[in-house]
Parts: structure tokens; C-alpha cells; sequence
């Protein structure tokens, strides 16, 4: 049997019985794929506390930077490299690729920080739970917000401090692309522009990516890449600090995704 080995960077002959799934992905005899990484951030408090988060910059907590330790000693055991990083602008994004690279003992990696892989903006529902949100604004707007792509939460008003306007971090992003509230669709429309113009030449010129960003926003990734027809909540549910990767055609059309699992913990 022919293998790609990602170590290597080059095919082997290897018998099946030997084959370790967590070092080796068999794939016929043929060009290497293209190489994405998607990476979700470790765990937050407001996600420990189901609040809504959006451009809110939370940290991560203790078990959020396990979980991102963990995730970058599994792309290292499975002989994963990058020649890239991306990453938004929110510190728990930040933080956990600086944690995944540092447990890979690859920190010279180069990283893009972009204001457009930021989380979808969540409006006034910034800070607050289901319950809270559904008080305030009731059942069906809520409901809108998770299942329609272009419907966006309630609109922050200009002067609250939750506004990007307001918010020194944010000052380098031009004033027109401040959002108060933002659909699926329309923060589709502030990633397409980086996936278009960045990642998808890096990708054509074999550049090995990862992405480490925040769960709609990955979600809008995916259903780029794959071609799903289905919507952003219904694809996959992207669980902090789990690995996706997805080997790619020339087309940059999914071929194959995978994530990788601790198998020493199994």
C-alpha cells in the first residue's frame, strides 16, 4: 500500500498492519493535496457561561489553553508544518495559535492578525445568554438570528460601549466597516475579501495554512470550501480546539476532511 507520509513530504510503501492513522493518511498514488487547518479557539468564560460573545475580547480560561496546548501537540504528533498562520484580531484567537504553535515548538511561523476573521458580531446580544436574550427581545427574533443566514441580532445604538466605534482595539479598521449587528450573510461579505485576495492565492501556491478563528466564522469557511447547499448551522458543529483539516483539489474544493483525535486518550 502507498502512503503519503506528511513527515516526509513524500510517498513510501508501507504494509496496511503497520499503518498508524495518528502519523500517516493513505490516499492513492497521485499529487499531494492542498493543506487547510481549521482551528477553533480554546475555551473562553462567556462560552463556559453560554453567553453571546461576538467582537466581545474575551480570554481564554485554564481549561481553554489545555485545550490548545493538546491541539498543538496533536498537529506536531501527526506531522503536521504551516508556512502560515492566520488569525483574527480577538485576544482568544490570538492566544491559543501563539499556545498551538509554542507546543508544536514552532513559533518562527509567520502569523497574519485580520479583522475580518473576527466572530460574526452578535449586536446586542453581545455578553448576554439565551435566556436573557430571549427576555429582552423575545423567542423569535432570537430563533431568526440561529436559523436564517441573513437576518442580524438587534443593532447596538452608537454611543453603547459594546460598539467596535468606541473601542481603542478596533480604531486601525476603517469606520465604515464597524459593525452594530451583523447576519451570516453579512459577515461573509467581511471575510470573502481576505479568503479571495490571501488565503486563496497562499492555498494555490501550496502554502500549508492554518487558521485559527472563531466558530461562525468557520462555519462560513467550511461552507465555502465544501460546497454545502445546507446552512452555516447546520454543517458542522465546530467544537473549541478541535483540528479540521481538509485536504483540498486544485480547485480548492474539499477532497477530504478529517479531525484529528487524541487516540492516546481512547
Amino acid at each position: 500500500m502507498y502512503c503519503y507520509d506528511r513527515r516526509r513530504s513524500g510517498y513510501c510503501r508501507v504494509p496496511s498492519e503497520l499503518l498508524s492513522i495518528a502519523q500517516l493518511r493513505v490516499i492513492p498514488l497521485m499529487k499531494p493535496p492542498l493543506q487547510l487547518v481549521l482551528l477553533r479557539h480554546g475555551q473562553t468564560l462567556w462560552n463556559k457561561q453560554h453567553r453571546s460573545t461576538g467582537w466581545a475580547d474575551v480570554g481564554l480560561t485554564e481549561k481553554g489553553e489545555r485545550q490548545a496546548h493538546a491541539a498543538g501537540e496533536l498537529l506536531a504528533a501527526a506531522g503536521f508544518e504551516f508556512d502560515q498562520c492566520y488569525t483574527s484580531q480577538l485576544r482568544r484567537a490570538q492566544v491559543t495559535l501563539d499556545i498551538v504553535l509554542r507546543a508544536m515548538r514552532r513559533a518562527d511561523v509567520p502569523i497574519q492578525q485580520h479583522w475580518r476573521l473576527n466572530e460574526r458580531h452578535s449586536g446586542a446580544f453581545e455578553g448576554l445568554g439565551p435566556l436573557q436574550a430571549v427576555s429582552q427581545f423575545g423567542l423569535w427574533r432570537f430563533l431568526q438570528c440561529q436559523l436564517r443566514d441573513d437576518v442580524a441580532p438587534p443593532s447596538l445604538a452608537i454611543d453603547d460601549p459594546r460598539f467596535p466605534g468606541n473601542q481603542e482595539r478596533f480604531a486601525g479598521i476603517a469606520a465604515a466597516n464597524w459593525p452594530r449587528a451583523e447576519s451570516m450573510e453579512q459577515t461573509w461579505r467581511r471575510v470573502r475579501p481576505l479568503w479571495e485576495e490571501e488565503i486563496v492565492p497562499a492555498l494555490k501556491a501550496e502554502r500549508r495554512l492554518l487558521i485559527v478563528s472563531h466558530k461562525n466564522t468557520l462555519r462560513l469557511l467550511l461552507k465555502k470550501i465544501t460546497g454545502s447547499s445546507a446552512s452555516p448551522a447546520e454543517i458542522l458543529s465546530v467544537r473549541n480546539c478541535k483540528p479540521l483539516v481538509l485536504d483540498l483539489d486544485d480547485k480548492l474544493q474539499a477532497v477530504r476532511d478529517y479531525i484529528i483525535k487524541d487516540t492516546r486518550r481512547s
